[in-house]
């Protein structure tokens, strides 16, 4: 047994079928040892080590790159010329960073300029890492998940940092506009200045590193870093050119096989019932399942798809500041906590494009060094739909004193979705009650007691 990738997914998986008495060969084309992806916010924050994130290593791990897979034969074919047999593969090769088409961003098939950074691998967080200082400036484009950490650990390291968000909040996939605009808040505290409805039209280099980029409404800013957090695409060549079933990404069933009977693909690259999760804990259930399947221990097993709880905590220091009042609904609370400042963000210079007026100036940053409102850590959580349809009730819950915020979506007696900022303490029970789609209690204020005495206030 054979799985490329030494992942969450593919390390997961063959410590599970050793504990059920079944050794499998990982080959991973990393030299680092296998890691915790979902931690490299902190590495670069300089919170955590990289031994820190590191994950239990399986008993058999190989360092190198598969090239191509040979059905016929059933073999693999790695870089140095080494192939390797199978008799159950497991594709568990993950995703890439998606790079945008921007101009000046490649140069004649040469990576990527020197200052422009993607954040996917440790070698991209220890990179990184190493280039960041003190007021040093930085663009981060994409204000999702990543984004958001990434923009977060450049400014507790001191940098002047700048997020342009495409779309029209942060994390328009996971939250609602009223959590969206606490996120935003508590990174402006932190010193990051967040742009949203902001596309990056093109990257300027020289001398083979960036020099500044130019925002579509003409505003070109003086950088030295630019962070690529633009999402993430299944890594699906291997399969392809195997001749395996691809859309988004390798097509699965339930019982994680693809459209060869011996070969079976888990986590990122996995599209299983027309969903690619691109989040730990489907790769985990995943690797839970497909365990179980290949030891033969439960046969009847089969992965039915995972209802996935987002969760992101921002650190920071002191009060986060007070939030406008959300509009239409009661006001509750829960205490926020945390720790860390930040200098200021890049000036922006005002050089329009050719032939386009030349916009309004931006107000001027804080000089680096000048202390910045010190936000407490963040705490988010989103499961579920958290925009409802016609016909749905919504129960919402803000302090904007403490800067806590709740909101469940309710259909029928059913809860299908909630956003939680600040204090999480009742997260845990309404994600059991939206996981199992058990009807809401009727009895002891129902929702509303869910929402406001587990942990809560």
């Amino acid at each position: 047994m054979v799985v490329i990738g030494a992942g969450l997914a593919g390390v997961t998986l063959a410590r599970r079928l050793a504990e059920l008495g079944t050794q499998a060969l990982v080959v991973g084309d990393e030299e680092h040892p296998p890691y915790n992806r979902v931690l490299l916010a902190e590495v670069l924050a300089g919170r955590y080590g990289p031994e820190v994130i590191a994950l239990p290593a399986p008993a058999e791990l190989a360092r190198g790159r598969v090239t191509a897979i040979d059905r016929a034969a059933r073999t693999v074919h790695c870089a140095d010329g080494t192939s390797i047999g199978y008799g159950t593969l497991v594709l568990a090769t993950g995703s890439n960073p998606v790079l945008p088409a921007l101009p000046g961003l490649f140069a004649r098939g040469r990576g990527l300029p020197e200052g422009v950074h993607a954040f996917r691998t440790l070698d991209d967080c220890l990179r990184l890492s190493a280039a960041v200082r003190p007021g040093v400036r930085a663009v981060v484009v994409g204000g999702g998940l990543l984004g958001v950490s990434a923009a977060r650990a450049l400014a507790v390291r001191g940098a002047q940092v700048l997020l342009a968000q495409q779309a029209g909040r942060l994390l328009e996939r996971q939250l609602d506009p009223d959590a969206s605009a606490l996120v935003e808040r508590h990174l402006t505290g932190l010193g990051v200045e967040v742009h949203t409805e902001c596309r990056v039209r093109d990257v300027h280099c020289s001398d083979g590193a960036v020099r500044s980029v130019r925002l579509a409404d003409g505003y070109a800013l003086d950088t030295d870093l630019v962070v690529l957090a633009c999402g993430v695409r299944p890594r699906t060549r291997l399969a392809e050119e195997a001749g395996l079933a691809v859309r988004q990404g390798i097509v699965v069933d339930d019982e994680l096989r693809t459209s060869d009977p011996h070969i079976r693909a888990v986590g990122d690259c996995a599209e299983h019932d027309g969903t690619v999760y691109g989040l730990a804990a489907p790769a985990l259930d995943q690797a839970g399942v497909l365990a179980d399947l290949l030891s033969g221990t439960r046969t009847t097993t089969r992965y039915t798809g995972t209802r996935s709880l987002t969760r992101l905590t921002l650190t920071a220091p002191g009060p986060l500041p007070a939030p406008a009042p959300s509009t239409g609904g009661p006001a509750v609370t829960a205490p926020a906590t945390g720790t860390v400042t930040a200098p200021g963000v890049p000036a922006a210079t005002t050089e329009p494009a050719p032939g386009t007026p030349a916009p309004t100036t931006r107000p001027a940053p804080s000089p680096v060094g000048t202390p910045t409102p010190s936000p407490a850590a963040l705490d988010v959580a989103a499961f579920g739909e958290t925009v409802p349809l016609p016909g749905d009730d919504v129960v919402r819950l803000a302090d904007a004193t403490r800067g806590t915020y709740r909101k469940v979506v309710v259909r029928g007696d059913r809860l299908v979705g909630g956003v939680l900022v600040g204090e999480l303490g009742t997260v845990g029970t309404l994600a059991r009650a939206w996981e199992s789609a058990e009807p809401l209690p009727a009895e002891g204020g129902g929702l509303l007691h869910l929402l406001t005495t587990v942990g809560g206030s």
